[in-house]
């Protein structure tokens, strides 16, 4: 769920407030491709962003890993396996109502399981056709379970009527507890997706915006930031 298209005009507004480009990834998809090709596309393109930096027509000096629910889960691991190795830094990372423990229940799985567009019997079938028989612990699948030590910057959002709530909160608690620079921002009463539903929930243009402010002030006076995201 979730494609170039349906993420073309935040992707646009992205550009547009923060002054940034943005390259929209078009990662592999299950259950055609199972895990770990999803992770593996995501890196393969970061790779090739940090060492082909023109093909974008400018200099980038600094990369920022981003992406919404699955999208963010991709984020998540593109910073935890490839900061500090690249020519071009990640110089933060943007994680929006991300997908982080694939074995979570309980607490907002449950609370929110029905009844706020993703639900706890979707999340379920998507974990089902995306891992097959892998292992639902494996850092590239649920990378609330890695060492945070050392990871980049993050901005973290989460929605307060999300399934994912909760991870996305214990995400940004041990980024914290490693000593990671961390922002979180939660918006009390949106659902998930809620970016790719501006147009319906006008309120979430703020909430977008207020992420973007928050970014910039993360990543200071980087001269020319490349913003990979990768939807849902």
């Amino acid at each position: 769920i979730g494609d170039i298209e349906t993420h073309d005009s935040l992707c646009a507004e992205i550009a547009r407030v923060l002054g940034a480009t943005v390259v929209s990834v078009d990662y592999r998809l299950a259950p055609e491709h199972p895990f770990p090709a999803a992770s593996d596309d995501a890196m393969t393109a970061m790779r090739w962003l940090a060492a082909t930096p023109m093909a974008v027509g400018h200099e980038i000096t600094g990369l920022i890993p981003a992406g919404d629910s699955a999208g963010g889960n991709l984020a998540v691991v593109v910073s935890q396996a490839l900061h500090g190795s690249l020519a071009v830094p990640i110089v933060a990372q943007w994680l929006i109502y991300p997908g982080v423990d694939l074995t979570a229940s309980g607490g907002s799985m449950a609370e929110f399981a029905d009844g706020h567009l993703l639900t706890e019997a979707g999340m379920r079938w998507f974990t089902e056709q995306y891992m097959a028989s892998a292992d639902l612990l494996h850092a590239h699948a649920s990378p609330l379970h890695a060492d945070l030590t050392g990871q980049p910057p993050a901005m973290v959002f989460t929605c307060g009527l999300d399934p994912l709530r909760d991870q996305g909160r214990a995400y940004a608690a041990k980024l914290i507890a490693a000593g990671v620079d961390v922002t979180y921002l939660e918006a009390a009463g949106q659902i998930h997706g809620c970016f790719t539903l501006r147009g319906a929930i006008p309120s979430t243009q703020g909430d977008l915006h207020a992420c973007l402010a928050a970014l910039r002030l993360m990543i200071g006076d980087t001269a020319a930031p490349a913003l990979a995201l990768a939807a849902e």
